[in-house]
């Protein structure tokens, strides 16, 4: 929507220098563990995993970090069970918020999101209370400035992409979620790298938040919500003006 700024576009404006080094890291290696304990420890052979890594080594992860993750996953190494677990939640304003967990003691994640929202106003809901409002997609990011934006635009139309946008000076490509590892291999075919993929929740519509007491408090619910230990990604359906950003920034 002209005019207005996503969660996601709020948070990559903020900048990686919010995110503590080491607690960027733990959020990182759960979906490493996750997925090589559902489909191996060879991210040629686990896509899942493959994304994971790429994540991983996108943030200057060291290898040995990586590794000890795989490892914990496929049984290698010692180390707690580690479960996936899904959230959803209504937030200030009446916002929609799936919450992506990945933890080893499941009463001290949801104690923790569910006293979060409560410090914002917000609640936990009933499992499709939220999602529905959701679908989940594959999302590839590309970065157009290298390569022509005419030929990147129509290898994403050739690829069996969904759809795709500009946002922030990257391209974002949909897919289907099944379609996510196909797609990413095609565009490398025609020479156009990804800068990251991966599932997502992207809302059907959006909820346009404009009262700036309303806005502050979805954006410090949010940041706090991902800043959570156990939390590896938070979604919603709220759009603020983008007038408002600096100011929830400061």
């Amino acid at each position: 929507m002209s005019g207005h700024s996503k969660w996601s576009q709020i948070k990559r404006q903020k900048g990686a220098a919010d995110v503590k080094r080491g607690q960027l890291f733990s959020k990182l290696t759960l979906p490493i563990i996750l997925a090589a304990r559902s489909g191996g420890g060879d991210p040629e052979a686990n896509f899942q995993l493959k994304m994971a890594v790429e994540r991983a080594r996108a943030a200057d992860m060291p290898r040995e970090n990586i590794e000890r993750a795989i490892d914990r996953g496929t049984g290698r190494s010692g180390g707690a069970q580690i479960e996936e677990m899904l959230y959803e939640a209504i937030g200030p304003g009446g916002i929609s918020i799936i919450i992506e967990a990945a933890t080893d003691n499941k009463n001290r994640t949801a104690a923790a999101v569910k006293n979060t929202l409560f410090k914002f106003g917000g609640k936990l809901t009933g499992s499709g209370a939220a999602s529905y409002l959701f679908n989940r997609m594959g999302k590839l990011l590309i970065n157009p400035a290298e390569k022509d934006k005419d030929e990147i635009e129509m290898a994403i139309i050739d690829s069996g992409a969904e759809d795709f946008e500009e946002q922030d000076g990257m391209i974002i490509v949909y897919t289907v979620p099944n379609k996510l590892e196909k797609v990413k291999k095609t565009l490398e075919t025609a020479d156009i790298k990804t800068k990251e993929a991966m599932l997502s929740w992207e809302p059907k519509t959006m909820l346009v938040i404009s009262e700036e007491a309303v806005a502050k408090k979805i954006v410090d619910l949010m940041d706090t919500l991902d800043d959570l230990e156990d939390i590896s990604a938070v979604y919603s359906n709220f759009n603020i003006p983008v007038t408002l950003i600096t100011n929830l920034n400061k």
